[in-house]
């Protein structure tokens, strides 16, 4: 009888431990960042509504292309440097990314004289890629609003103003 019950015993050791083997198995996985390249953007050009004659109070809106048109009493004139804002934009190719423009005006001025730049638009817009280069060109262009008899002068901008640009 004492045969029987050690071997008894024994054999609930072993299903015991049997039973705790297979209630437990193990996976393996590994662990991976990708550092991708940070998103820069420079100017390379400074926007420019080139020359105007002013008789009445009007607008020159300016595209990201660099064409011009008019309204009300301004006309354009021959001469000068018409060029939308240029900017480069780099970072990881094939990424998207968002363009932010300025929210307000920007006020440029000559002396004491004033005119606003406002309703800003882009190209591309509202998001870009950036090319197999690492690199996409950005353009922007807005309205020059002028007063009527707008004073000669060269205007400029006393505060830049911003083009955001945030990966996707």
């Amino acid at each position: 009888m004492k045969k029987i019950a050690k071997f008894f015993t024994l054999a609930i050791i072993m299903i015991a431990f049997s039973v705790s083997t297979y209630a437990q198995a193990t996976a393996s996985a590994t662990a991976t960042a990708t550092i991708v390249t940070p998103i820069t953007i420079t100017k390379t050009v400074d926007m420019n509504f080139g020359n105007l004659y002013s008789a009445a109070a009007g607008t020159v809106t300016l595209d990201p292309a660099g064409a011009r048109s008019v309204t009300g009493g301004v006309t354009l004139a021959p001469g000068g440097t018409v060029t939308a804002a240029s900017f480069t934009v780099g970072g990881t190719i094939g990424v998207t990314y968002a363009i932010t423009l300025p929210a307000g005006s920007t006020t440029i001025s000559s002396g004491a004289n004033t005119m606003t730049v406002d309703t800003w638009s882009s190209n591309p817009t509202p998001t870009g890629t950036i090319g197999g280069t690492g690199t996409e060109i950005l353009t922007v262009g807005a309205t020059l609003t002028v007063g009527a008899a707008q004073p000669a002068g060269i205007y400029v901008s006393g505060t830049p103003f911003d083009v955001t640009v945030n990966y996707n």
